[in-house]
């Protein structure tokens, strides 16, 4: 059956992301530098943004909040307000940051529009997502955006329900692993893993290398060409 919904991750898929939360991780480190070694201070804010998920969810917003968290964790009362501020400050940065799309991926939409129905499925906090996505300009070349608190199998078949196309005619690509691959060949469609250079840990798993639905690509541009194999 030939691809009738092509979907496609946002962060790190279209343009830079994660880029960004490493600065603001970066600057805590400094920060904590009079009361942690670099490696517990990465490593405490690792495990404290992962039991947060299902507090605060995915974004800015949230990893602003965690990295708080880690700095009361970590200096206790030794934390100044002046601290707090500067780590809103990183925070807010991850926010205001240009929107630099990954090269060739204008090109590499067009191909994909002339191949099927185009749909952005990305995660994380609301206001941000969209604001990312209006400042990209590539918001008229999707039939439809999702943005959603987390991508789940279920996800993925209410979205192929609701464009009324069977999942085995439907392809996802992403650079995660857990979130754009896993659910989406759950869900029954064809995935495409396109690794970024900064990955966050959360997003690991092991890859299905064996799964007949599933493509590992060195990058976007080689979706098209792999779809035309499809069916």
């Amino acid at each position: 059956m030939p691809i009738r919904l092509i979907c496609l991750d946002a962060d790190d898929t279209l343009w830079h992301n994660m880029r960004h939360f490493e600065a603001a991780e970066a600057a805590l480190v400094r920060m904590l530098q009079p009361f942690a070694e670099a490696g517990l201070a990465r490593s405490t804010l690792a495990a404290v943004e992962a039991r947060n998920l299902r507090h605060y969810g995915y974004g800015a917003k949230g990893f602003t909040l965690s990295m708080i968290e880690t700095a009361v964790a970590l200096g206790g009362d030794r934390i100044s307000s002046r601290m707090v501020a500067e780590i809103l400050a990183a925070g807010r940065a991850i926010l205001a940051h240009p929107v630099e799309l990954l090269p060739g991926v204008e090109a590499t939409l067009d191909a994909l529009a002339r191949r099927g129905r185009l749909v952005l499925v990305t995660k994380g906090d609301l206001l941000h997502q969209e604001s990312k996505l209006a400042a990209s300009g590539l918001g008229d070349r999707f039939a439809d955006i999702e943005i959603v608190s987390d991508k789940t199998a279920a996800t993925f078949r209410r979205l192929f329900e609701r464009h009324g196309v069977a999942p085995e005619a439907a392809v996802m690509a992403g650079d995660s692993m857990r979130s754009d691959v896993l659910p989406a060949l759950a869900a029954g469609a064809w995935a495409a893993f396109v690794p970024h250079d900064l990955a966050w840990s959360h997003e690991n798993a092991a890859p299905p290398e064996a799964h007949p639905r599933f493509r590992r690509l060195a990058g976007l541009a080689e979706l098209p060409a792999w779809i035309d194999t499809i069916g």
